[in-house]
């Protein structure tokens, strides 16, 4: 009876198109918008390593070293072009990637996305989206600023062009309640970003509550804060987890910090896949969530344990 099921099995899996596939064979493809080098996007690197490792396949991750669309576009299609077993990409504007992605999918290559593209991955015909929603992680945070005091509020953006984080700024904008606006910049300088937020707030003295989009703007806008004695007055609540916006939470200069497990969408994402070109399997969700949640000084200390293992 056994052995009947496991003949069953196999005929399922050959009709849908799946031959069983030794993991040592499988070769994964991941391009995402961050690399190595930024410390958001160093845990999820982590994460695919270690889930290559786990799974026993072989991984690729490439990234600009800066956000440049164009330039992902073209390693999308170098990374199809050798014909991996599966892709997994981050989605943060589909007018620019869709196309090389749809040139993956074509060619019969099951295409995951992580991070960014919630909102976007299901009209390029990407199969599971592993991450947080935007919007509604935005608007977790609008709600939680308008319980503190918040009034009057800005939302900042290193990534001008990002479609995924518009959208957290849209939901922050609709949870608030007050008057929200939006500044974004071209680059993740910190100094320019210094300067951007500095500016703003010098000529916006009515503002009293700033959301940033990242570390790469939360990070500045912390020393921009505590340079003008406005560090426990002036809200601030960022998007994922760095060591310095983690020291900042302890301190109170930080009111929250929304994290989005970054780890788990490195992880998850090489998991779901192996799963598919293995077995054909998927999760029942399109959208498998790995956030919100939200740090404040009540566990940042723990957070910052796992932060140094390069996990949160």
């Amino acid at each position: 009876m056994k052995k009947l099921a496991l003949i069953l099995l196999g005929a399922v899996a050959l009709s849908l198109g799946f031959a069983q596939q030794e993991r040592a064979d499988i070769d994964i493809a991941v391009v995402a918008h961050g690399g190595a080098n930024n410390p958001f996007w160093v845990v999820v690197y982590n994460a695919v390593q270690q889930a290559c490792e786990d799974f026993g396949v072989t991984c690729t991750y490439d990234a600009p070293d800066t956000f440049d669309l164009p330039l992902m576009a073209q390693m999308i299609d170098a990374a199809v072009a050798r014909q991996p077993d599966a892709l997994i990409v981050s989605l943060p504007d589909v007018a620019t990637l869709g196309e090389p992605i749809g040139k993956a999918i074509e060619l019969g290559i099951p295409v995951f996305s992580i991070n960014s593209g919630s909102d976007m991955f299901r009209e390029v015909g990407i199969l599971r989206h592993i991450g947080q929603t935007e919007y509604e992680a935005g608007l977790g945070a609008g709600q939680r600023f308008a319980e503190l005091g918040g009034t009057n509020g800005v939302c900042v953006s290193h990534e001008q062009g990002n479609l995924a984080l518009d959208e957290r700024c849209r939901g922050f904008t609709d949870g608030f309640g007050g008057p929200v606006e939006m500044i974004a910049s071209t680059t993740s300088d910190a100094s320019e970003l210094y300067s951007l937020i500095d500016s703003y707030l010098t000529n916006n003295p009515d503002v009293d509550t700033v959301l940033s989009v990242g570390p790469q703007p939360g990070e500045p806008a912390v020393q921009v804060l505590e340079d003008r004695g406005l560090a426990g007055t002036t809200l601030l609540g960022s998007f994922d987890l760095t060591p310095l916006m983690l020291e900042a939470t302890q301190r109170g200069t930080v009111n929250f910090l929304i994290d989005q497990q970054q780890y788990l969408q490195g992880y998850l994402g090489v998991q779901t896949a192996v799963n598919y070109v293995q077995y054909g399997l998927l999760p029942g969700n399109e959208i498998i969530l790995t956030g919100p949640g939200f740090v404040d000084s009540s566990n940042a200390a723990q957070v910052i344990e796992l932060s140094a293992q390069g996990i949160r």
